[in-house]
């Protein structure tokens, strides 16, 4: 897989895996959110022998393991197979009264993706080689429409679907990749890192563009701001044309290469050095602001295992807010905020202080308003009570990300993006989240499930408490100064 998603990534990972960037946090808490699935979805297969490895020299003794354990039982778990200078271990093989085997991949994603195929295309080339005869193919995923009730229900928290069709469409193109992979494997020096080799398959709905751009950024640490590899959403044909034109930065794109309008916008400001505003636009959302101002904003707590009863799989459910208030364009700037410090249910504490620190009119000012919608038509379905309360809320809701979405306001220095975490610096440069040792919403939301739900961390507990205070705080104060930032402007 590493492979198709990029060549250098497979040669780096075999041969110079240092150089590849470590593992982050946020990154190894979903593997870990993963394995826990992974154990779920396991005892729907409660006649299974699970193999599997814990250190190298159990890793080694796999295949004779699970070659023995094909004899004693028609369903194995994470069991290895080699041949050929090939190898898998796949999750669950089952074997039917036929005589051949149902192939089951766990995946602790919501659905089925494309590239799930790939992988056991992979894996079906593998056994046939070995000489087991695929019949059934099929992914387990997550059912996001499970609902927690008490114990977790192994057979409510995952769902099923069918590949077979899909994969066994790829196994001759597989055989190509694999005979490709071994070549990469067959150089001596490491292979062209360019981005223009990303997923040569066109495996569709990846991620694997952005993916090896992080790698691809680690690996040039020294690579220039503007350059045409921090075009905002680029795709390898593209960046294979300008790099074919020699052409190396930003500015000196022509505009009729440009994919989309943001980066058409992105390649006038970086050649004119000017910002785009359009003052007209931006004055006339403006003037629907009521007053007093709520700048509001949300930390969620979401899981693929729900922690509470009435949760379910990747929904998001808030555990903290920040509120800045203005009641008038001259008066000071107060602040509210709520953070649930126990290991039980958020909501009802959060609902709680919220009705009373919102009053019944004035624009609530959010980023990216969707979220914070989402979040209260979730707690109006999980508490009738507040129904009426939190609908009045989704209908007061801006959201002041608009003149940035809409491009009416285009810097640089934002790369194409809207995130507050790009417009911040640029239009306010002395605030940063670079500094604060929470400084995103995934870390946010795993020291606070580590930290309070878990009861880990205990010796950090009071720093991480305000640390998560401080983001969150400085994620509305960051609204109360762009939103200053833009009148000026207009």
């Amino acid at each position: 897989m590493l492979f198709l998603k990029h060549p250098a990534w497979l040669w780096l990972k075999k041969y110079d895996k240092s150089k590849l960037p470590p593992i982050d946090e946020n990154l190894q808490a979903r593997f870990d959110a993963g394995h826990d699935f992974e154990n779920y979805a396991e005892r729907l297969f409660l006649e299974a022998l699970k193999l599997g490895f814990n250190n190298y020299d159990e890793y080694k003794s796999l295949p004779n393991r699970t070659e023995l354990a094909l004899e004693e039982s028609d369903t194995i778990l994470q069991g290895r197979f080699e041949v050929d200078g090939l190898t898998c271990i796949i999750d669950v093989l089952q074997k039917k009264e036929s005589g051949k085997y149902n192939l089951i991949e766990i995946k602790s994603s919501s659905r089925a993706k494309p590239e799930h195929a790939y992988d056991l295309a992979f894996q079906t080339t593998v056994l046939q080689k070995y000489g087991l005869e695929i019949d059934e193919i099929s992914v387990i995923h997550a059912n996001t429409d499970y609902v927690k009730k008490g114990e977790i229900n192994p057979k409510g928290i995952t769902g099923k679907t069918d590949v077979t069709e899909d994969v066994k469409a790829l196994l001759e193109i597989t055989e190509k990749q694999i005979h490709g992979a071994f070549e990469i494997l067959n150089k001596n020096e490491m292979p062209d890192l360019s981005p223009r080799y990303v997923n040569q398959v066109g495996v569709s709905g990846t991620t694997w563009f952005a993916d090896w751009m992080e790698v691809y950024n680690h690996l040039n640490p020294n690579i220039e701001k503007y350059s045409i590899y921090n075009l905002a959403y680029p795709n390898q044909e593209q960046i294979a044309e300008l790099e074919d034109s020699g052409i190396k930065y930003i500015q000196d794109i022509p505009e009729e290469l440009a994919l989309r309008d943001k980066q058409l916008a992105q390649i006038k400001t970086t050649k004119s050095g000017e910002r785009i505003i359009d003052k007209d636009k931006i004055r006339e959302f403006l003037e629907t602001f009521e007053y007093p101002l709520y700048f509001f904003d949300y930390e969620t707590l979401s899981s693929l295992i729900p922690a509470f009863d009435g949760m379910q799989p990747y929904k998001d459910y808030p555990f903290q807010y920040s509120l800045h208030i203005q009641e008038s364009l001259d008066a000071d700037v107060t602040h509210e905020e709520y953070l649930h410090l126990e290991p039980t249910n958020p909501m009802p504490g959060l609902l709680e202080k919220l009705k009373r620190d919102i009053g019944n009119k004035g624009s609530i000012i959010t980023w990216n308003m969707s979220y914070e919608k989402g979040c209260n038509t979730k707690m109006a379905e999980f508490y009738p009570e507040y129904k009426e309360f939190l609908e009045s809320l989704n209908k007061r809701i801006v959201d002041l990300m608009i003149p940035f979405s809409e491009m009416w306001f285009v810097d640089k220095d934002f790369f194409g993006s809207v995130s507050i975490k790009k417009v911040l610096p640029t239009l306010v440069p002395e605030l940063s989240y670079k500094e604060m040792d929470v400084s995103d919403g995934l870390k946010a939301r795993r020291m606070w499930t580590e930290t309070i739900l878990e009861g880990k961390n205990e010796k950090q507990r009071e720093k991480i408490i305000d640390d998560l205070s401080k983001y969150c705080t400085l994620d509305t104060w960051a609204m109360v100064e762009i939103l200053g930032r833009l009148r000026k402007y207009v």
